[in-house]
């Protein structure tokens, strides 16, 4: 008796407005998605930016979410560049006009389309950083910060489109 008294109970909390997936994210009824690949426009950002970004979307959405995954055309869609990629100073050390930090930037553009509800698309801009010493070189620990960057902007993307926030 208790089991079904939890079910039914479980069911009414799911049946509130919208269609939202066990993990949390509002599909609108959307089964697939697809990611195109963000293509880095930022001088100085390489290809494998951009790739790195959009696998993690990718990995990101499918892990969040039940939508599956299609090469193109899913009903809903990511899309969208790499438009800034810059190292800056983010810290001087005390008393000194040198740097004791840098910082990479990281904004990604992005065009978000539902292809069942049209109200629900939009396009935006997204924003991270990840501070490094400034004794280091970018190529050495720019792997680590784009994991980084990446784990930060890919959850505001999904926040901002299937977290419905």
């Amino acid at each position: 008796m208790r089991h079904w008294i939890f079910l039914a109970s479980f069911l009414a909390m799911c049946s509130g407005c919208g269609v939202y997936t066990p993990f949390g994210a509002q599909t609108g009824g959307a089964q697939t998605f697809s990611v195109d690949y963000f293509t880095p426009i930022a001088p100085l950002a390489g290809p494998e930016v951009g790739q790195q970004f959009t696998e993690a979307l990718k990995d990101l959405v499918q892990r969040q979410s039940t939508l599956r995954w299609v090469q193109d055309g899913g009903q809903i869609q990511f899309s969208g560049r790499i438009i800034d990629y810059k190292v800056t100073t983010s810290a001087v050390a005390g008393g000194q006009e040198v740097a004791s930090q840098n910082r990479l930037t990281v904004q990604v553009q992005l065009n978000y389309v539902h292809t069942l509800d049209s109200d629900l698309n939009f396009e935006r801009t997204f924003s991270r950083f990840a501070d490094f010493p400034a004794t280091s070189d970018l190529f050495d620990v720019e792997g680590e910060l784009m994991e980084e960057i990446n784990e930060q902007l890919t959850q505001e993307v999904f926040n901002a489109s299937l977290g419905n926030w």
